[in-house]
């Protein structure tokens, strides 16, 4: 009879707060992400994407982040920007060179939300494999290895997920740990 009580009470607990253990805001570089925030808004506070928001201001790409959009953002950590050859960043943001910033930075959004799920309903659908078509115009090709998804970009570089379905008020970001580059 104690045990039936107690469980009484347990699912009395579960019912009154079905939603306690479900993860509201997932964690990005130690800061919560808000889906009543846009990209921008969340971007700044991660202290892993640091560098992708400094190129981001310096493309002049930050008003269209915070449009309605929606957006799929393919968001690279400075672990993955770190990957690059050495110079290269530093290179980039530089005025004169603000075009192939603006170029590359527009390769890792995909116009319109879509969630990890979509990716892989789209992954399925296309026999292992699917294309998305960047806002920048160049293409991505996304795949799964096992339980992860994966991006290879024009040149071959691939991308893993390691972050999906960061939802934001104008779409959704989507960790990844190589920076994509186009043709």
């Amino acid at each position: 009879m104690k045990k039936l009580i107690i469980a009484a009470f347990a699912l009395a607990a579960i019912a009154i707060a079905p939603k306690a253990h479900a993860q509201s805001d997932p964690m990005v570089g130690g800061a919560a992400m808000y889906p009543t925030k846009n990209i921008v808004e969340n971007a700044v506070n991660s202290k892993d994407h640091t560098t992708l928001v400094a190129a981001v201001k310096a493309a002049g790409l930050v008003e269209t982040l915070e449009s309605a959009g929606p957006f799929t953002v393919f968001a690279p950590t400075n672990e993955a920007f770190g990957k690059l050859p050495a110079g290269t960043v530093d290179n980039l943001v530089k005025p004169e060179n603000k075009e192939m910033l603006t170029k590359i930075l527009t390769y890792h959004v995909v116009a319109g939300r879509m969630s990890s799920q979509d990716l892989w309903d789209k992954v399925k659908a296309g026999n292992g494999m699917a294309s998305l078509t960047t806002v920048q115009g160049g293409k991505l090709m996304v795949m799964a290895k096992g339980k992860k998804l994966y991006l290879v970009d024009e040149k071959g570089g691939k991308s893993w997920i390691t972050i999906a379905d960061v939802n934001q008020s104008n779409g959704v970001i989507h960790v990844v740990n190589a920076v994509l580059m186009p043709n």
